[in-house]
């Protein structure tokens, strides 16, 4: 009988052991999977724009910067490196507005990768546009703007000038169209007076002479695009 009660205490002294051991075991698993965290601050994406070197040329501000900028311009002369050769340029110091925006947008790269796009045998060869976007995006980004007509400094539309097509828009002063130009072929007298010449060819009118002589489509666009590598100023 003893034994028996023996056995009956120590059964139930291990019993007691073990779920002591079990809850203790629990207490410590949940206390283990709880992990305290700092709240984290989400910081927004923030953009920054590169600083503008010049503002948005717009028709109200163009002429002012264009006064300011041909105030220390030296450079006069500038190079058209074509799929056919390079044509170079001089451009006249008393056409100030049509020069300073020549080399202000040589400088800028904007004729790089532009085109001759409307090619007139024994006429003129015209440039300065292109129907690639990322042309289209740096004249968005320069600005639109027009340029007054500047005729009546006594040049005239004869072989190797390079002169300054009016707007495409509604446009009874023949205010240039500031992205494009062209270069007269043949004496071309007719257009006295309607159109700006701000310079001349003093080397390349060979070139001049081949692109002219590229078959056109209708629209006088030659079939096989004649591209303006690059334009730089030269000394």
């Amino acid at each position: 009988m003893m034994r028996i009660l023996l056995l009956i205490g120590l059964s139930l002294l291990f019993s007691n052991c073990e779920d002591k051991k079990t809850n203790q075991n629990k207490t410590t698993s949940t206390t283990d999977s709880i992990i305290k965290t700092e709240p984290i601050e989400i910081k927004k994406d923030t953009v920054t724009e590169p600083e503008r070197e010049f503002p948005e040329l717009t028709d109200e501000n163009a002429m002012e910067f264009f006064l300011h900028y041909s105030e220390d311009l030296k450079e006069d002369k500038v190079r058209l490196t074509t799929d056919f050769g390079d044509i170079d340029i001089l451009l006249f110091d008393n056409v100030r507005f049509h020069k300073a925006n020549f080399i202000f947008l040589t400088k800028q790269g904007y004729f790089d990768g532009t085109q001759f796009h409307r090619v007139v045998n024994n006429f003129i060869i015209q440039g300065g546009n292109t129907d690639d976007i990322d042309i289209a995006k740096k004249r968005t980004y320069i600005g639109k703007y027009l340029l007054p007509n500047d005729s009546k400094r006594g040049y005239r539309h004869s072989r190797g000038v390079i002169s300054m097509p009016s707007s495409e828009i509604e446009n009874p002063h023949k205010l240039a169209s500031p992205y494009e130009f062209f270069i007269v072929q043949r004496d071309a007298y007719h257009l006295d007076g309607d159109y700006t010449i701000f310079g001349r060819v003093i080397r390349g009118m060979d070139v001049v002479d081949e692109i002219a002589a590229q078959p056109t489509d209708n629209a006088e666009w030659p079939l096989h695009n004649v591209y303006i590598q690059k334009a730089e100023i030269i000394k």
